[in-house]
């Protein structure tokens, strides 16, 4: 379902239930249950039949929410956390990096929530394959019923593993390896047995900590990874607003502009008419915007490296 999109909500689809930008969640949809919210309840056997998208209004008309077809994106902002997650400006920055793309083989390592997992399998599908890994057991359990639930299990195969101690289990077979663990450098020389030795293979260590970073390198650069590079990645978000544009006339003739600015809460939840201002008099607007007031800041350090192919003589 992840990779693959259709039209229509049928009974037993995974639905991604949207209020707002800051409240989403997920449910299966089942004939004869209820989906409730502060706006009111929400039959599931109303949703059966409807497009993806549609707009469904509460049995209380207090309120509504659009039913939305699940995807890697709004999967990471819904996913269960099991552990801190990657969010879209470090998966999209990766993905580009590690020159993902349908085809591929990747290696993973630590699976964790699968927030980065459920992009690798999109990017790379239908043809690609990942091989990721996780050491806790009961993570890589519930991460494989969640694969298996989201259609994924045919080109996502998950181990409960501990890559550092005993490897990956597998030579010579990926494009690209992701290492997301509290040493990485351990298991660089894992990773360099796991990559292609006929194509440039990849590497991409994700670590919050320089420390982390400044050991991984070190081992990149023993092992014989080349062009080794670290980025962080610091996304800033704009909100928007109509203002009234008076022109000289009405400048002239004193007439005054009432501006009505819409509070927003600590999450910064806005109307669904985006609309932050007014006027008493019918004047043309204007768009303006602004970045956010609070802005996510330092998530982790993204250090890359390639290998290159071996020449045959």
């Amino acid at each position: 379902m992840f990779h693959e999109y259709k039209n229509i909500v049928e009974n037993g689809d995974l639905v991604v239930v949207y209020s707002t930008p800051e409240t989403m969640t997920t449910i299966t949809v089942c004939s004869g249950e209820i989906f409730n919210n502060r706006f009111g309840s929400f039959r599931h056997s109303d949703m059966v039949g409807l497009k993806y998208g549609s707009k469904i209004q509460s049995h209380t008309g207090r309120g509504f929410v659009y039913l939305l077809h699940p995807t890697p994106a709004l999967w990471t902002q819904v996913v269960p956390h099991r552990t801190q997650i990657l969010y879209l400006p470090d998966i999209s920055f990766i993905s580009l990096y590690l020159n993902l793309m349908p085809g591929k083989i990747v290696i993973e390592s630590g699976t964790g929530s699968g927030s980065f997992s459920h992009s690798i399998a999109r990017t790379i599908a239908p043809s690609g394959h990942l091989y990721t890994f996780e050491y806790h057991e009961l993570r890589a359990n519930t991460a494989r019923k969640e694969f298996d639930e989201h259609s994924l299990a045919n080109m996502v195969t998950i181990e409960h593993r501990d890559v550092i101690a005993n490897g990956f289990g597998r030579t010579n077979i990926a494009d690209a390896v992701f290492l997301d663990l509290p040493a990485p450098w351990d298991a660089v020389e894992a990773a360099k047995q796991a990559l292609r030795k006929d194509t440039i293979g990849r590497i991409c260590c994700f670590s919050p900590c320089i420390e982390q970073v400044q050991r991984t390198t070190l081992a990149l650069n023993e092992h014989g990874f080349a062009e080794i590079r670290m980025f962080e990645c610091l996304a800033k978000d704009y909100e928007f607003r109509n203002a009234p544009l008076p022109d000289i006339d009405v400048a002239i003739s004193g007439k005054k502009v009432s501006f009505k600015s819409v509070k927003s809460d600590k999450k910064r939840k806005r109307d669904e008419d985006a609309a932050n201002m007014e006027e008493k008099d019918e004047l043309p607007t204007m768009i303006l915007t602004k970045p956010v007031d609070e802005v996510r800041g330092h998530t982790s350090y993204l250090t890359f490296a390639i290998l290159a192919p071996k020449e045959h003589k």
